[in-house]
């Protein structure tokens, strides 16, 4: 088989096979910017979109993902999930994306309403349904994640991979100076899924700075393209107002994306590497501080024997971001 035909084969296999997702997300503005994206992949087969508290409280974040994947013109069905940390505490809902989540821009108008299975039951019973095949692209907190594990174990053990936008990697939090959002809201949900022997990808906070960021100029791009871009961008309006107040006006992090565009664009990572990841769950300065510990490093003092339950993303092309995440909305 000549290298043009092997190449047009293997493209023809993909389009025809594409990843099982489900997408589960406190759906503020980065998640929605996530499931577009993946909405409008050729690769990523949504199965459903799941949703909890977070960025905002649990009927807006439904909201939010119904809104989302309508724009898109995704029928995609979304399940109501965790309104409470996996210990059982009400989270705090908090958001820099604006009180709703969405840059308090009037956006949300969702037709379609949420089914009215349970989250855990839809993970559960679609992760039994296609054993070895579902991926759970987890955007938010880790709660619905740590509750179908707790309930179901063995089902969980079917599931191909998860993929996490969360933790600090290898830089410094945004939750606290050592803790990212999304481990920070849920550290108790997180170990356990660390814990849990499913293979686990992350992506954290520092795939989505430097290059990766978006600027001024992108927006005003974004607001150029179409509804769906003119949509994200007013979605942004609130973080951009906080990042300016936070002395970085010009140019904002939207890692959700980042962590989906890993998913749908598996040429965007350039390097990953194996670790044992390790969440702190003591409360103190540290709670919710995920420690990486590498494959084949030799450290002073501590003996690295662990079993290496991550795959942490090192690097990706963010050079390349913006300009993937755009034209994939004008497909």
């Amino acid at each position: 088989m000549s290298a043009s035909k092997e190449q047009r084969s293997v493209s023809e296999n993909r389009t025809a096979a594409p990843h099982k997702v489900i997408i589960d997300s406190d759906t503020g503005a980065d998640d929605a910017s996530a499931l577009i994206l993946a909405a409008k992949s050729k690769n990523i087969e949504i199965l459903g979109a799941t949703v909890l508290v977070g960025n905002v409280d649990l009927e807006q974040s439904t909201q939010n993902a119904l809104t989302a994947l309508e724009i898109a013109g995704c029928g995609a069905p979304v399940y109501k999930g965790s309104a409470e940390r996996y210990a059982g505490k009400k989270i705090e809902a908090f958001s820099v994306f604006g009180s709703d989540g969405m840059g308090d821009a009037d956006l949300i108008h969702p037709t379609g309403k949420a089914q009215d299975k349970d989250a855990i039951d839809f993970i559960l019973e679609t992760v039994d349904k296609y054993p070895g095949e579902v991926e759970i692209v987890a955007l938010g907190p880790a709660t619905n994640v740590a509750r179908a594990i707790e309930r179901d174990p063995e089902t969980m053990k079917k599931v191909k991979t998860i993929w996490s936008m969360g933790t600090a990697g290898l830089g410094p939090g945004n939750a606290s100076p050592v803790a990212e959002f999304n481990v920070y809201g849920d550290a108790e949900a997180y170990k356990v899924m660390l814990d849990s022997g499913i293979p686990v990808t992350i992506v954290g906070l520092d795939m989505c700075g430097g290059a990766a960021m978006w600027t001024d100029a992108d927006f005003e791009e974004l607001e150029k393209t179409n509804g769906i871009g003119r949509f994200v961008s007013a979605s942004f309006s609130k973080i951009r107002e906080f990042y300016a107040s936070n002395g970085s006006a010009g140019a904002v992090m939207n890692c959700d994306a980042v962590a989906m565009m890993c998913v749908t664009d598996p040429d965007f990572i350039r390097e990953t590497i194996p670790c044992h990841g390790s969440c702190i769950t003591d409360r103190g300065e540290t709670y919710g501080q995920v420690i990486f510990y590498r494959k084949g490093f030799t450290y002073d003092v501590v003996k690295n024997d662990f079993d290496y339950n991550v795959t942490l993303v090192g690097d990706v092309k963010k050079e390349e971001y913006f300009r993937r995440f755009l034209k994939a909305i004008r497909s």
